[in-house]
């Protein structure tokens, strides 16, 4: 292999910082003015390619962009590469769980946007002028890849526009990028099937078959044993003090591993990419920081010059010529009108409304640089010449310039529906919450009833597809004896944990905290700890769990379970809870354990809002809205107390109501949070507590609050802290 010269690493150098300049500028632009800013991105291959710098500086343009393929290989190549990184970030976004729901939605438009476009391409194929066939095509081929040009959406350019404009949580957003993907997938494979029929003379249906299964079983195994193998590495990425290096090395060797494989199928890259996202994005071990840095690198690099690469190979020039130019409106009309019509009949047969099947005709209808693609393959293998290339590029540039202001004009007067306004308002609360936040959760356990117990609480309040580790750990002079004991704990804790993902880690270290907070670092977002007999001591917390909490890198739930109540021998009945609340991100946290687990059990929540009267001592005070009395009369300071006591059980039924539950507000006044916590809980009869609190350290250990010290202590109720470590709030 010859080593680039240097004429020609300075010309690479100066094209990738002429067109990256050129799209991120024309990008800002258009992001400036309300448009997406693909449009600017695409836009600048047509600024800096033939069209224009090509005519205004001929040898400007000649130099910049020379037709050796050495160079034309270098930019196709970043090329690539950006595809293949946005799809991946697509990934990220994409809800499986979501299309499973959308199924009937998904296949009927996906036929829709595919046959229709498909059908029309052929026929306009067929009857344009010999003019546009290629050298080597015939009428039958050259009417094949105008059906498939019109057929396929850019999956990268719909995926880029749905970001930008905040849709791909929407139903329609996730319909639309299932039925993108099924329009590539299909036209890749029709695009091969074509190419061979080409240049073999004949059409060979063993070979799409075969490409059909081997795509397939890919993607069982990806989603059946990749997720696994993609776990494993990254959880062994998250070791040691280069973790984050470590990821974003995993993050970008995946994605090409599973391009490549998708390559040497017959398939294009990008999907294998796409697999690759989806995956990776379901990952509990992928850190936040390798995702951030795989989408800055995308949005910022990558992506641009993949877009603005899209026009450097048009002349514009070509439509001075009537007839082309005719024929160029024609296909874009065909074009647009297809794709609009394909996805409206879908959509309406899966019994979408009609704006909602107008916006997914007008999403699909962004046909892009992969259109480009196509383009490329036939102008390759001679089906099409400069003339019928020029005009399918024309479509894919304005087809996605023309999707960003068309669709929000649609979504302007588009009202969504109740449910998926409640999904998107839930996810919008819940996304930040620490039960979304968390995909796995960490048990150490030995046995004994508070831990059992913790496993119960830990296992209501998780979301269900939230996976649970359940750890032991051994002295290094354990014997038979501990080691049966600790699988016989794990086995129970098995029993509680049933249906959902569990994993066993087992650990031989002196140092317990130590090796809980190694194991916590490693993707989990909750710790919960059982006050079990191996920790407590004549304290509510012993010294070894004391520091295990102030060492926590995750909040921690601590399970302390109440008088005869027993985890061992009784399943987690719930029927009445109490969360102290208040306005600071601790007590939410609470909250949404105790509605969580409401909504879960149907159990009673009552949520208690304690005046701090260090003169006074109250009753229980049911609150309704508007309603600012309780018992006695304190006049002005009173009265503002008892404002702010409303104002922050009124947020708390806003945030049950989110959670799916229904809660009953209640002021107390008196001079100790515990004290009227433990009073409150006994009057309504409540068998669960659950409070939040701040770990810190101090001289005599770990301090939690005295209301909270209070409750561990004295609380005849199963108490749950969700504690937060100190240097994380």
């Amino acid at each position: 292999m010859e080593p680039l010269s240097s004429d020609e690493l300075l010309v690479f150098w100066v094209q990738l910082s002429v067109i990256l300049l050129t799209a991120r500028g024309l990008g800002t632009l258009m992001r400036r003015i309300g448009q997406p800013s693909v449009i600017g991105e695409l836009a600048a291959g047509l600024l800096i390619g033939p069209t224009l710098l090509g005519r205004l500086a001929p040898e400007v343009h000649g130099w910049l962009f020379p037709q050796e393929p050495v160079h034309s290989g270098l930019l196709l190549a970043f090329a690539w590469v950006g595809a293949a990184l946005l799809l991946t970030v697509t990934g990220f976004e994409t809800d499986l769980g979501l299309l499973r729901k959308l199924g009937r939605q998904t296949f009927w438009v996906s036929t829709g946007s595919l046959v229709v476009p498909l059908l029309l391409g052929f026929a306009i194929g067929w009857a344009m002028p010999a003019l546009f066939i290629g050298a080597a095509g015939d009428r039958v081929s050259f009417a094949l890849f105008a059906g498939i040009a019109l057929a396929i959406s850019a999956l990268p350019v719909v995926a880029r526009i749905l970001m930008e404009m905040s849709l791909m949580r929407r139903n329609f957003g996730q319909v639309t990028v299932a039925a993108a993907m099924a329009n590539d997938l299909v036209g890749y494979l029709l695009v091969g099937a074509v190419s061979g029929l080409v240049a073999a003379g004949g059409f060979d249906l063993l070979d799409l078959g075969v490409t059909l299964a081997l795509f397939a079983l890919f993607v069982a195994v990806t989603f059946l044993y990749g997720q696994r193998g993609v776990d494993r590495l990254l959880r062994a990425a998250r070791r040691g003090e280069h973790g984050q290096e470590r990821s974003f090395t995993v993050l970008l060797g995946g994605t090409f591993v599973a391009a490549a494989i998708a390559q040497a199928i017959g398939v294009e890259a990008v999907l294998g990419a796409l697999l690759a996202g989806i995956v990776f994005g379901r990952s509990r071990y992928l850190r936040p920081e390798a995702r951030a840095s795989i989408e800055t690198l995308t949005s910022s690099f990558v992506a641009p010059l993949f877009f603005a690469t899209a026009g450097l190979f048009v002349d514009l020039g070509l439509l001075l010529d009537p007839e082309i130019a005719l024929w160029a409106v024609v296909v874009l009309v065909v074009a647009a009108a297809s794709k609009l019509v394909g996805s409206y009949l879908g959509a309406r047969m899966s019994r979408l409304g009609r704006l909602e099947g107008l916006a997914l005709g007008i999403g699909l209808n962004a046909r892009g640089a992969l259109q480009v693609v196509i383009a490329t393959i036939g102008l390759g293998i001679g089906v099409l010449n400069t003339e019928s290339y020029t005009v399918i590029m024309v479509t894919a540039i304005v087809t996605s310039m023309m999707t960003p202001p068309l669709l929000r004009a649609v979504l302007q007067r588009f009202e969504t529906s109740p449910e998926e306004r409640a999904r998107l308002e839930r996810e919008e609360i819940l996304s930040r919450s620490i039960i979304a936040r968390t995909s796995s959760a960490l048990l150490p356990t030995r046995g004994g009833g508070n831990s059992v117990l913790a496993a119960q609480l830990l296992h209501q309040s998780l979301r269900p597809e939230a996976s649970v580790t359940l750890l032991t750990i051994h002295g290094p002079d354990a014997d038979a004896m501990d080691r049966r004991s600790a699988e016989e704990a794990v086995a129970e804790a098995r029993e509680v944990f049933a249906g959902r993902n569990v994993d066993r880690v087992d650990k031989q270290s002196r140092e317990i905290p130590a090796a809980i907070r190694t194991e916590a670092s490693l993707g989990h977002g909750l710790l919960a700890l059982g006050l079990t007999e191996a920790f407590a001591g004549s304290e509510a917390v012993s010294p070894v769990l004391a520091r295990t909490i102030a060492q926590a890198p995750v909040p921690v739930l601590l399970v302390k379970h109440g008088v005869g109540v027993d985890g061992h021998s009784q399943p987690l009945d719930l029927r009445r809870i109490l969360v102290p609340i208040g306005g600071d991100r601790v007590s939410r946290a609470a909250q949404e354990i105790a509605y969580t687990l409401g909504e879960r059990s149907g159990a009673g929540v009552d949520a208690l809002h304690v005046v701090n009267r260090p003169d006074r001592i109250g009753e229980s005070t049911y609150w309704q809205p508007g309603s600012y009395w309780h018992p006695g009369a304190g006049g002005e300071s009173d009265a503002s107390s008892l404002a702010i006591a409303a104002r922050v059980l009124r947020q708390a039924d806003e945030l049950a109501e989110q959670f799916g539950c229904t809660v009953t507000p209640l002021t107390r006044t008196g001079p100790s949070l515990g004290a009227e916590v433990a009073a409150a809980a006994n009057e309504r009869g409540s068998d669960l507590i659950v409070v939040g609190a701040v770990g810190r350290s101090t001289d005599e250990g770990l301090f939690l609050g005295h209301g909270v010290d209070y409750l561990l202590e004295s609380a005849q109720q199963t108490v749950l802290v969700v504690v937060f470590p100190s240097d994380g709030m």
